[in-house]
Order: structure tokens, then sequence, then C-alpha cells
């Protein structure tokens, strides 16, 4: 079935085509239509064709080394799949299922080679296209790719927060317990045994005043790195969270399948009860 021109021009890959590239283009592609559930290729198959999604919705989707298939991408009217296996002649490194009444156009290398030898500016065109969306793609990993809490808070933390945090690792451990307790009973013990001599006889108003400062500066501090703690455990339950988004995607695509495949046995089923009804 032919393609007609305007139709390439509604897909971002080839949207900075003129007429002419077009029209060329259309002249040679071909579109197809595929149920839903049905197969458009399988991991695995020659990458020989790839194609562009005029209306509709399809799967893509991959397995891991965990053998769990793992949802890739959804593209829809305007997106285009399977172009990178296309262009490097290899096998297709996922699946791709219509999940509904889908239209695309179906493109293969020989389409794309007569397109460069006609008018040779179209392929830097499309590269453009390619490259912007190669672009959005790593910066959309870079940013989300090993985002973990500890570091995130470390790279934005200041030298005063790095003392707090310091000060309060110190002042909530057992060395700084034993220290101020033998620091505590040695002042104590020297002023008593010097007695009227001493510099803060009993009952030690100098130490109470320096206990007092002491309390007064640590609270804040230790206030301090706990907010920043605080700051640790939102982060990680945002990280968390989109974690079990992720996942509960995925087990939506998985009940999906099984309710598919639950539709598919009642036709098989439907089949053979009127076969025998049949016979």
């Amino acid at each position: 079935m032919p393609c007609a021109p305007e139709v390439l021009k509604n897909v971002s890959l080839f949207a900075l085509l003129d007429d002419d590239e077009a029209a060329v283009l259309a002249a040679q592609v071909e579109v197809r239509t595929f149920a839903p559930r049905q197969r458009i290729y399988k991991l695995g198959d020659p990458g020989d064709r790839a194609y562009v999604v005029v209306s509709g919705s399809v799967a893509v989707s991959t397995v891991d080394e965990d053998k769990q298939e793992v949802l890739v991408d959804s593209p829809s009217a305007g997106d285009f799949f399977g172009f990178a296996s296309m262009v490097a002649e290899t096998a297709h490194e996922t699946n791709a299922v219509a999940t509904e009444q889908t239209v695309c156009i179906e493109i293969d290398r020989h389409d794309l080679l007569t397109l460069l030898q006609a008018k040779p500016h179209a392929g830097m065109d499309m590269m453009a296209v390619l490259g912007r969306q190669f672009h959005a793609a790593q910066k959309l990993v870079q940013g989300r790719a090993a985002r973990n809490a500890n570091e995130l808070i470390e790279e934005q933390e200041t030298t005063g927060e790095r003392i707090a945090d310091h000060v309060a690792r110190f002042g909530g451990s057992w060395a700084f317990i034993i220290t101020f307790a033998v620091v505590l009973v040695v002042y104590t013990m020297a002023n008593i045994v010097l007695g009227r001599s001493a510099w803060d006889p009993y009952p030690f108003i100098l130490l109470n005043l320096f206990l007092s400062m002491l309390a007064a500066i640590q609270a804040p501090v230790i206030m301090m790195s706990q907010n920043r703690q605080d700051q640790k455990d939102r982060l990680r339950s945002e990280l968390d969270f989109d974690v079990n988004r992720r996942a509960e995607a995925e087990i939506q695509a998985l009940a999906h399948k099984l309710r598919a495949m639950d539709d598919k046995i009642d036709d098989v089923a439907d089949l053979l009860r009127g076969r025998v009804g049949l016979s």
C-alpha cells in the first residue's frame, strides 16, 4: 500500500525533509496494518526493516539478564522504532508487538539509499533529528542513572554542613562520652584537692557556665546535621518511589500479557469446540 508524502511530514525523523524529498521516500516505502497483539518482529530477527507508527501504538521490549521481559519504549503516532538495527544491519535486539490496531510505515535500507542518491541533503536532515534525540536520551540517562542519595547531598553540601556532620558524629560516640567524663572528673577532683586555692571551688560555677555554653552551641549544630539527614531520607524516598513506580508499570505490563494469553486460549478453545460440533 503506497504512502502519502504528507504522512511522512508528520514523523519527527522526516520532519525536516522538503516536499521533493518526502515524495521520493513516499514512493519507496510501504504502509502495513497490524492487528492488536500481532508481533511486528521478535528478538533475533534480521534487522532489515524499520517502522514508523502512523496510528495506534506498539510495545517495544527486551529481555534482561534475569530472563525478564522489560518494556523499553511505547512508540505511538509519529514515533519510529527498529532503525538502529536496520542501519547497522544487525539482528533486532528487541521485540515489537502492536498493542492495538496499528498502521505503520515499513522502511528498509534500500528505501533510504534511494532517497539519499536522489536527495543527498536529506541525510543531513535526518541526522540532525537523530542527533537531537540522542542528546535528549543521553541527558535523561545521565540524570537518572546511578542516582545515589548520599552523593547528591555531598555534592551540594557546604563547609559548615560538613563540620556539623563531624561534630554530630563525634558528639554521639563513646569516645566523646568517655573523654568528656574523664575531663569532668579531673576538673572537679583538682578543684576539690586545691581547696581554697581552687580557681573554681564547689559548686563549680565556672564549670556550669562552660557546660551551658557547650550545650547552647552543640544543640543547633546537631539539629543542623539532623536536618541534612532528613534531606537524605526524603531523597531516598523519592528514588524508592521512582523504582516502585517502574516496577508497578512492569507488573501491569505482565498482567496485560497474561490477560492477552488468556484471551488467546479462550479463542482457541472456542475454535476447537466449533470443530467438534461440526464433526
